[in-house]
């Protein structure tokens, strides 16, 4: 095989719930999560070196071994027990980064796919989604994507029963010079709402179900209206971080916006529309202001895959 492209989507949260801490000392969530159709693209090449070898248009972007795409090409090389195995990695960086919108767990996620193949490994979609839990908590959803219920870490996933993909289209903005730490956001979230956590897996269980049958999934399925969106880490971040305020504040500006909300820790921050026609005359409506306080902005529409060999 001469080589192998993979595409590696972004994700936002159309809910974020924070229930309480588990025993390992994470956040146990309850979350929905939605892929785009923007998406990053790897590019892989076999090689005889042994080497893994990465190289990405972004400059700015760590290619050594704490970027997740190295660390998903080890831990599937080790797993095969081939050593001599090696590839020449190319990222076309399109997602923005340290954006809320795990693109670097859906490059790690994209790599695992890819090499899987690249590398005739035979791993089943089962042992790809274990190995992906262990390199990072929204891996496994980045390797099956579409809409899905996320829970634990984030792990824990179950499938939202679509025909297709929702019809939403999605206004997503970011300035290029504004980041949240998540550990920071977690950390004030326990500090801020710690005394309404919930204490054990009974409790986490009941909001579970609740989930299972709320007015979101419902919106998603076209048979509801879509409800005000939450995010637990947002009401925690929005306070605190003058750009997310600021975006905020502009996309509830939007005409015919449905939801407005932030994705994960932020600060990524998104509106959705009824279809894309709406989100681009939005876009074109909000452009000034948008320019002037420095966002980027961009249109997407909902897919229904994760990490996908193109």
């Amino acid at each position: 095989m001469a080589e192998l492209l993979v595409s590696a989507p972004a994700k936002i949260n159309l809910h974020l719930e924070v229930l309480g801490l588990r025993p390992d000392g994470f956040h146990e969530l309850a979350m929905v999560m939605q892929t785009l159709d923007l998406a990053d693209r790897l590019s892989l090449r076999p090689t005889a070196d042994g080497r893994i070898a990465l190289h990405c248009n972004r400059k700015d972007l760590p290619t050594d071994g704490s970027n997740l795409i190295v660390k998903a090409a080890e831990l599937l090389r080790a797993r095969v027990g081939l050593p001599e195995l090696g590839v020449a990695i190319e990222l076309d960086k399109r997602i923005p980064i340290g954006a809320g919108l795990a693109g670097g767990s859906s490059n790690g996620a994209a790599a695992l796919v890819g090499l899987n193949e690249l590398w005739g490994c035979g791993f089943s979609q089962r042992q790809l989604l274990a190995m992906a839990a262990e390199l990072g908590s929204d891996m496994p959803f980045c390797i099956d994507g579409g809409t899905q219920l996320c829970f634990g870490r984030g792990e824990v996933l179950e499938p939202v029963a679509l025909e297709q993909p929702p019809a939403l289209a999605v206004l997503l903005i970011k300035h290029p010079q504004a980041s949240v730490s998540t550990p920071w956001a977690y950390g004030r979230c326990r500090e801020q709402r710690g005394d309404f956590y919930l204490q054990n897996e009974a409790e986490f269980e009941q909001r579970r179900a609740l989930l299972r049958g709320a007015p979101l999934l419902a919106a998603l399925r076209g048979e509801a209206p879509l409800p005000r969106l939450r995010n637990d880490l947002q009401a925690v971040v929005e306070p605190e971080v003058a750009s997310v305020r600021e975006g905020l504040a502009l996309l509830r500006e939007a005409p015919q916006a449905l939801a407005v909300a932030m994705s994960g820790s932020g600060p990524s921050l998104f509106a959705l529309f009824a279809d894309a026609a709406a989100a681009e005359t939005a876009r074109a409506e909000l452009a000034e202001p948008l320019a002037a306080a420095g966002f980027e902005a961009w249109v997407c529409r909902c897919t229904g895959s994760g990490a996908t060999l193109v």
